[in-house]
């Protein structure tokens, strides 16, 4: 991965997020999740199997000041709705949840649903274990399209 091309694109790119949901066939998204105002979706750089990433299609930058209550308590039940069907399809140790972002990049509101694979130990484990500087699998499109598959399956259930 160019770590270099991928940091000048968010921070000098378009919101990657309000592309995608324009139908922009430069950023593909393997979709797992989405309803009236949610998307989930697999991570195109993930650093573990099941990386997925859930965002309000609404652009929001804010996640505390920018929702109201109602609407972020429905933001974070669909977050935990991804993580159980993620958890229940690849059975992780931890699940790692995380919003992150800046205004300088990635403004875009999404949460970070990263399951820890069992066994990994503990020094490559919490940040280490999202961290794209450290690199990120090499997953054929047919691989992510299955789980993305049996992730959707998991939340239908």
């Amino acid at each position: 991965m160019d770590l270099a091309a991928y940091e000048r694109r968010r921070l000098t790119g378009v919101c990657y997020i309000c592309a995608m949901l324009a139908g922009d066939r430069d950023y593909p998204h393997e979709t797992v999740y989405e309803d009236d105002a949610h998307i989930a979706y697999l991570s195109r750089y993930p650093t573990v199997v099941g990386y997925v990433l859930v965002a309000p299609k609404a652009h929001i930058e804010h996640v505390v000041r920018d929702l109201a209550e109602a609407d972020y308590l429905r933001l974070m039940g669909v977050v935990r709705r991804v993580a159980l069907a993620v958890e229940s399809v690849l059975g992780p140790e931890r699940t790692y949840l995380l919003s992150l972002g800046s205004q300088q990049g990635n403004a875009h509101l999404h949460w970070h649903v990263a399951p820890l694979p069992t066994g990994v130990p503990y020094h490559e484990q919490q940040f280490h274990a999202v961290m794209i500087e450290k690199g990120i699998l090499d997953r054929s499109a047919e691989d992510q399209a299955d789980l993305a598959a049996q992730i959707r399956a998991a939340i239908s259930d």
